[in-house]
């Protein structure tokens, strides 16, 4: 057996498109970002969010703060972008400097414009089933889970990976779905025998090739969320020899990553709507 590998690239270009013809309805979307400091990988990051957002139409605005920002700036700088009529939703770029508590810049942006899905109004809203802003990885992964028609409904899950950003919303999401969800993480005992009853495992530890052949069930649709950089290039939390026992698989590059970028875009969309009453979140 061989894995076929999800195409998120593909299927990132369609979200995409969707986007795209969505900001040509509403004639005017923006969103900001905030980088605090000069955090290499944070440059690139931001920088990957203002290309998509210049490929759909969608304004792009850049806001920059020293490293020796203090919380205070930071706060102020979020106040003003909550109630800029011109915004519809902005992001505060992880990790900030020692100095600031992300938490309490999380709290105060303003739940309709948090398009990262990461402030607490957000997160309690997803837990409850009522309708907010997601984080784009794990809404990413389910638009790849129902483009490959992945059955949800009473399977076993498992979330190896209990982050704030991916596993914990990947695990309300999934029972949302229906699924059965186990979480795995650096305390759990016998992690192999765990993840071998999965019908779908997601790796979301940051850890290199930790996801082995052996822990992994034939036929299981096996979603790679990890990236570490090596001399040999990008890789995931799964070893390459999984793909010889899995059903469906997602690649590194190419397949969880797209799709978050472009669930950003559609986060954007769906905040200007709420900010014109097309849409309510209750």
């Amino acid at each position: 057996m061989t894995a076929i590998l999800m195409n998120g690239s593909e299927l990132a270009a369609r979200v995409r498109a969707q986007v795209a013809e969505e900001v040509r309805e509403l004639g005017h979307v923006a969103l900001a970002t905030v980088l605090v400091g000069d955090d290499p990988a944070s440059e690139v990051y931001v920088g990957y969010k203002h290309k998509d957002c210049g490929e759909v139409g969608i304004e792009s605005i850049d806001h920059r703060l020293p490293d020796g920002a203090s919380e205070e700036q930071v706060l102020t700088l979020v106040r003003e972008l909550n109630v800029d009529e011109n915004v519809d939703g902005f992001i505060v770029q992880s990790p900030v400097p020692a100095q600031i508590s992300e938490p309490r810049v999380m709290e105060a942006i303003d739940p309709i414009k948090d398009v990262d899905g990461f402030s607490p109004v957000n997160v309690g809203r997803l837990w409850l089933g009522r309708e907010g802003h997601i984080s784009a990885t794990p809404l990413g992964i389910m638009e790849m889970l129902r483009a490959y028609d992945v059955e949800l409904e009473g399977a076993d899950a498992v979330i190896v990976g209990r982050s704030e950003i991916v596993g914990k919303p990947m695990a309300a999401l999934l029972l949302r779905a229906n699924a059965t969800v186990t979480f795995c993480h650096t305390r759990t005992r016998d992690m192999p025998e765990r993840t071998r009853r999965a019908d779908l495992l997601v790796a979301a530890a940051g850890r290199a090739g930790l996801i082995t052949q052996e822990m992994v069930k034939p036929g299981a649709t096996v979603i790679d969320v990890g990236i570490t950089r090596t001399p040999e290039g990008l890789v995931g939390d799964v070893d390459k020899g999984v793909a010889e026992v899995a059903g469906l698989l997602t690649p590194v590059p190419g397949g969880v990553g797209p799709m978050t970028r472009a669930m950003l875009l559609t986060n954007t969309v769906r905040a200007a709507r709420v900010r014109r009453g097309l849409l309510a979140f209750d």
